[in-house]
């Protein structure tokens, strides 16, 4: 689901290329363009997978609507371009997508090495392991001798091989690609445990006909902080898609929702962050390079809060509490810098 490891994969040319893309202006590009072009999942209920008429929704679909409404004041106006954990980096660099928003880990060497920048956290996870129930299995430490179904090339397969061995038991990997495979597999018997982040796990077992059937250990053995990424360099653009997403943000703790952001735009208010954040006050969006109401636009799908509770909160199959994806002032880490 997340996060090839590929330390110096990229070659000089690759990287000359990223950095041609983005010395190009992404922000330009994309208004020229008139759609947004976000790297998503290959499909992953709860936070990015098409329907039946092919039209995405999700958590980190929520995500890329918001940077599409904000920059073109229309949220539908996103292709999205499903990725693997192989391909996603790739596809970022060469320019085929504008930003990736998919379940991926904001590490040292994605930050340094392979060129990009993440412009915040979306999601903090950490990486869990399911199992049938029938296995009776209650610790990841009980799992010596077991297949594991694990995503190689990936951080998570360095975590699983870490937990292990700090702990010395010993497991047999099944090597996997996509998230689909890897249900497919583990269904199928043909390993005893899935790993990835824990609410990967959440919400593929959601996906199963019988998701009783199946148990999420209670070990979590590593952070895993999930976000967007933009391209090294091309700081205008990650400046709009960074700043976006604090607006989500930001909107939870101030009460701003998409039910009454029309009306607190429509005059100014007496909380003068709120007349920043929505532009009837200040000049933010124009040090963007947007609208003075770009936030406004971006909000109409709703604040973080209500982008969480509608794709992968506790009432939906997926069923997580918002943990430590709670606002700070609800004893979480979600916090946005202020908006002046």
């Amino acid at each position: 689901m997340k996060k090839s490891v590929i330390f110096g994969a990229l070659t000089v040319a690759g990287m000359a290329a990223a950095a041609s893309v983005a010395s190009a202006g992404t922000l330009d590009d994309v208004k020229a363009r008139g759609k947004l072009n976000c790297g998503v999942t290959t499909g992953l209920v709860g936070f990015a997978a098409p329907d039946a008429n092919g039209n995405w929704d999700g958590f980190d679909v929520g995500v890329c609507r918001a940077v599409a409404a904000a920059v073109l004041g229309d949220p539908a106006a996103v292709e999205f371009v499903p990725t693997t954990g192989k391909t996603r980096f790739t596809a970022l660099a060469s320019g085929e997508i504008d930003m990736l928003a998919r379940n991926t880990t904001w590490t040292f060497s994605r930050d340094v090495d392979l060129k990009f920048e993440f412009v915040g956290v979306n999601y903090y996870d950490g990486q869990g392991f399911m199992v049938p129930k029938d296995l009776g299995v209650s610790s990841a430490k009980d799992l010596d001798g077991a297949t594991v179904c694990i995503q190689t090339g990936t951080t998570t397969e360095l975590n699983l091989a870490d937990f292990f061995r700090s702990n010395g038991i010993s497991y047999e990997p099944v090597p996997i690609e996509t998230n689909a495979e890897a249900q497919q597999q583990y269904l199928a018997g043909a390993c005893d445990v899935y790993t990835t982040d824990a609410s990967g796990l959440a919400a593929t077992r959601a996906a199963f006909e019988d998701p009783a059937g199946h148990v999420l250990l209670p070990e979590i053995v590593s952070k895993e902080p999930l976000g967007p990424l933009v391209r090294h360099g091309d700081n205008e653009w990650g400046d709009v898609v960074r700043w976006t997403l604090n607006a989500l943000i930001t909107a939870e703790e101030l009460g701003v929702t998409s039910a009454n952001v029309g009306e607190l735009a429509a005059s100014a208010g007496d909380n003068p962050e709120v007349n920043r954040l929505l532009g009837t006050e200040g000049n933010l969006g124009e040090m963007l390079g947007l609208d003075a109401d770009w936030a406004v636009k971006a909000l109409a799908g709703g604040n973080y809060g209500e982008i969480f509770e509608k794709n992968i909160g506790e009432n939906t199959p997926v069923g997580l509490a918002r943990g430590l994806n709670a606002q700070w002032t609800e004893g979480g880490l979600l916090y946005s810098p202020p908006f002046r």
